[in-house]
């Protein structure tokens, strides 16, 4: 975009229109001495001076490309295929991922509807919606669905799902006079304990609108998905499953488990975790309560000379209808990142997705059987995992932590941060992207800190 500065005839005229003499005058109002504070800047830099003083600061950042990492926690780091960022940054979508306009956005409403096909054939549900700020907010809003299409107001939220999507449902219920009942299934008990189902037993009323759970939870575990729901099920509240999309490669998807709802956060397909953000939440439910989601469906259809079309189908918030029918009050989806899941699932197909799953699974496990046979280390649950496992550690998590880093490793997440009865545990997480030389390097290091030969913190 071309900068084009206000001329000295432009600036008079506008000071002639306020009836001001001078551009100075337009803050006399001010304090003198707040007019031009001192600043305690360095010298002006020239422009090549000012890349190379960038150039440094940025080098001293750590990046995923250059540093092995074993930090996972509801961010992952994947391959990308460079198709996805050649799509994305096309013009076309790059510029007008926001159909504010819907029906002359042919293009992006069709990426949209191959994005909820994909959804659809990935969780084993009938319908998905354009998709929802991440999967922290599609979360909370399918616990709110659940409530409204149950007419119920407790929610029953598993303690396994990660830490930071239940203080966003929270926040959500604050105000919606709903109750969150939180339990803990068998995620943080020995392997002997009951099984999930038979520990809700007691939980599970008819109060209850939704069990929500994670699939694999936040333990790294594998959930029974199915006979959680049929316990939910029997009490006539739904099953709210949050899954990692990765997992679903190897995993029997949570629809065709009976789940009623099903939601998860896109990241992982296609987009680097990027400090944080952007993401893209994935929902997807049953037929019979598509006029209850939230958020936004793109439908195809034919226009009047018969040839296909796409249109914004359902758009049930309150941007758009009345206030008291709106089911959300999320007024955009995630269009540019959902197109970056979109091209990545098409470029991988059913047989890549499972091949990444596979190499995820067979890399964890050779990671936790190598770490398990160190001294003071040993595997925190006897349960099943997909790609993240805890690990119980003998040296305080932290000072691990710290001492891989001193080795230029990432380390793990501290479990104790969210569950303080797992204060000795590190949750490690194992990706297509670790190589074996990685993870012997990681074992390595942790038998030396174990034995006090290590890095010190």
């Amino acid at each position: 975009m071309s900068y084009v500065p206000n001329t000295d005839d432009d600036r008079a005229a506008m000071l002639a229109a306020i009836g001001l003499p001078s551009l100075a005058s337009l803050f006399d109002d001010l304090p003198k001495d707040l007019r031009r504070p001192a600043l305690d800047l360095p010298p002006a830099a020239t422009e090549i001076e000012l890349r190379r003083d960038l150039r440094a600061l940025s080098e001293r950042n750590w990046d995923l490309d250059h540093v092995p990492c074993f930090l996972g926690a509801g961010a992952y780091r994947h391959f990308v295929p460079a198709v996805v960022g050649h799509v994305l940054s096309r013009g076309e979508f790059y510029t007008s991922y926001t159909p504010y306009q819907p029906e002359v956005s042919q293009g992006v409403l069709q990426t949209i509807y191959e994005f909820q096909t994909l959804v659809c054939q990935l969780t084993g549900t009938e319908v998905a919606n354009a998709s929802m700020y991440d999967g922290a907010t599609a979360l909370a809003e399918a616990a709110l669905m659940a409530a409204d299409i149950t007419g119920r107001r407790r929610i029953v939220l598993a303690k396994s799902v990660h830490p930071e999507y239940r203080e966003v449902l929270r926040t959500y219920a604050q105000g919606m006079e709903l109750e969150i009942l939180t339990v803990d299934l068998d995620g943080a008990q020995p392997a002997s304990s009951p099984s999930p189902a038979a520990a809700l037993a007691g939980n599970l009323d008819e109060e209850v609108g939704a069990l929500v759970i994670q699939q694999p939870n936040f333990y790294g575990c594998l959930e029974g998905v199915a006979d959680l729901a049929a316990a939910a099920h029997r009490a006539g509240a739904l099953l709210v499953v949050a899954v990692d999309p990765i997992s679903l490669g190897l995993l029997r998807p949570p629809g065709e488990c009976d789940a009623d709802i099903v939601i998860a956060d896109g990241q992982s397909l296609g987009t680097s975790p990027s400090f944080g953000g952007p993401s893209v939440g994935l929902f997807a439910c049953r037929e019979q309560f598509l006029r209850r989601m939230p958020g936004r469906l793109v439908g195809a259809t034919t226009d009047a000379r018969g040839q296909r079309g796409f249109v914004l189908t359902l758009q049930t918030r309150e941007q758009h209808i009345r206030r008291e029918r709106a089911t959300s009050n999320i007024c955009t989806n995630e269009a540019l990142v959902a197109l970056a899941a979109t091209v990545y699932l098409s470029a991988l197909g059913p047989g890549g997705l499972r091949q990444v799953a596979a190499l995820c699974a067979q890399k964890a496990h050779y990671a936790a059987q190598r770490i398990a046979a160190l001294p003071g280390f040993a595997l925190r649950f006897d349960r099943p995992f997909f790609k993240e496992f805890a690990v119980r550690s003998a040296v305080p998590p932290a000072k691990v932590n710290a001492a891989l880093l001193a080795r230029g490793i990432i380390g793990g997440y501290d479990l104790g941060r969210s569950y303080p009865e797992l204060a000795d545990s590190i949750l490690f997480c194992v990706t297509e992207m670790n190589t074996r030389e990685e993870i012997d390097r990681l074992v390595e290091a942790l038998g030396e800190i174990a034995a006090g030969t290590g890095a010190s913190p």
